[in-house]
């Protein structure tokens, strides 16, 4: 709960950053207003950390440029357009806006942009009441025109003006909703939320990458799935993620399989808080976290309902794995990303074997391989999906998953297990074969690279040996 006597020391505090002071300082004396805006002034109220100092003035880009060129080491104007002008200043890095009192055209995000007159104006155009506070230096004042601290005493987003209006001039700020609902823990006020659902279709005049960019935001958070709760219950997730509301698979009288919807968002939880167990401090694993909600998404396609009234999802994990790369790319993501998402969809199921019986090293040695560098995010999405409420079974499971684990680790240690390769290379294989470059090299490799999967480090000697009896049988 907000304390705003603790919250105004706060501010107090943000006004004698020594960044905040030193512009404060330089734009008075220049004749001109400043103020720290939004998200800065927001976290300090709620006693969270702030960074990223934005900062608003009555002062057209040109002078903002000559006010911060003397106490600066650094400056870029790239966004001069839209008054923006950044800068280094004590090696933080800044932004500072003219007022602005911008016009939307309602077919595209881009602004007319109008410099304003007055900090209330520029307050009041902008994304939620929480957002839409200033804090004046050096004098120390707080501006507040819209109600945001009520709200944030409250714990509710609500956009400053008409939100038909506020989401028809910026869809994106539907989006925006949710990512702060996860982020702050707040509630969504129902006319905010009423208007989301009603104008969600016109989220298609905002690119992917826009989109894209503010769906990471919202995974980066410590409690996501707020956020993909209001984007579902809203339908706004139907227009760039249909794949997740489809999990919300009709359960029919006789239970015949989770809900997978559910099902999906408590993986998610359950990651992060391994993620956090595994990795104290470690940033965010977006990939690993939207593997999480989507792992389950080729089910929908998959159903069936078998003899005996039981439903399967067979190769859910291969069409699944599919359907997320197509989306990812869709949402421009990058090829790394995307590549990560779908190997871990795809190899999510692998270890349900281990758990109904040991597997031999050679099974081990290619769990490995074939995870390669995603092994760690295999083996936190493997472990975050088991969330049966059977306590015997969890517990079978998660023995299962600790043997495996410490077994690839005794395999690690004595074989080098992280680069698995054949212990005869290429060129071996020409000079022992007397063969030229070509497609049967590289059967031959495939075959020792079998053998060592097979049977782990047999020596040079003997693997050129299994090399010359597997190229005679061949003629």
């Amino acid at each position: 709960m907000l304390n705003m006597a603790d919250g105004l020391a706060r501010l107090g505090a943000l006004a004698e950053n020594p960044v905040v002071r030193t512009l404060a300082e330089a734009f008075a004396a220049a004749g001109f207003d400043l103020a720290v805006v939004g998200g800065p002034v927001r976290d300090a109220l709620l006693g969270r950390p702030t960074h990223d100092l934005d900062f608003t003035t009555n002062a057209h880009p040109d002078d903002i440029l000559k006010i911060v060129t003397p106490i600066s080491t650094a400056r870029w104007d790239i966004g001069r357009a839209f008054g923006t002008i950044g800068a280094r200043v004590q090696s933080e890095q800044v932004e500072i806006t003219t007022y602005r009192a911008d016009s939307y055209d309602g077919v595209t995000r881009k602004p007319t942009v109008e410099f304003g007159d007055t900090i209330d104006g520029d307050l009041v155009r902008r994304d939620f009441t929480v957002n839409a506070m200033a804090l004046q230096v050096p004098a120390v004042k707080l501006v507040d025109p819209t109600g945001g601290v009520e709200d944030l005493l409250s714990g509710v987003l609500r956009t400053p003006t008409d939100p038909h209006v506020s989401f028809g001039d910026d869809p994106l700020r539907m989006l925006r909703a949710a990512r702060f609902s996860a982020q702050l823990g707040f509630s969504i006020e129902q006319a905010t939320e009423h208007a989301i659902a009603q104008l969600r279709e016109t989220l298609k005049i905002v690119s992917p990458e826009r989109i894209q960019g503010e769906l990471v935001r919202l995974m980066q958070t410590d409690d996501p799935v707020r956020g993909i709760r209001v984007l579902v219950d809203t339908g706004l997730v139907d227009e760039f993620l249909p794949e997740i509301s489809a999990l919300r698979l009709e359960i029919d009288e006789h239970h015949h399989h989770k809900d997978v919807y559910e099902h999906s968002l408590t993986v998610l939880t359950q990651a992060i808080e391994l993620e956090h167990t595994r990795h104290p401090g470690a940033a965010p694993d977006v990939p690993l976290r939207i593997a999480a909600l989507l792992h389950d998404i080729g089910k929908p396609r998959t159903r069936k309902l078998e003899d005996g009234g039981v439903v399967s999802f067979h190769h859910h994990d291969v069409v699944g794995s599919r359907m997320a790369r197509k989306r990812l790319q869709s949402l421009r993501f990058d090829t790394d990303t995307t590549d990560a998402v779908a190997t871990l969809i795809e190899l999510h199921l692998r270890f349900f074997g281990y758990a109904e019986g040991a597997w031999t090293d050679a099974a081990v040695r290619r769990y490995v391989r074939d995870a390669g560098d995603l092994l760690e995010r295999l083996h936190i999405l493997t472990r975050a999906d088991v969330t049966t409420r059977n306590k015997r079974k969890a517990a079978r499971l998660a023995s299962a998953y600790d043997d495996i684990e410490s077994r690839i680790a005794a395999l690690r240690e004595q074989e080098e297990l992280d680069s698995i390769r054949p212990e005869l290379d290429g060129n071996q294989i020409q000079q022992i074969l007397g063969i030229a470059p070509g497609r049967e090299v590289g059967e031959a490799y495939r075959f020792l690279l079998e053998l060592r999967l097979d049977e782990g480090v047999i020596g040079a000697d003997a693997a050129e040996q299994r090399l010359r009896d597997w190229w005679a049988s061949r003629s």
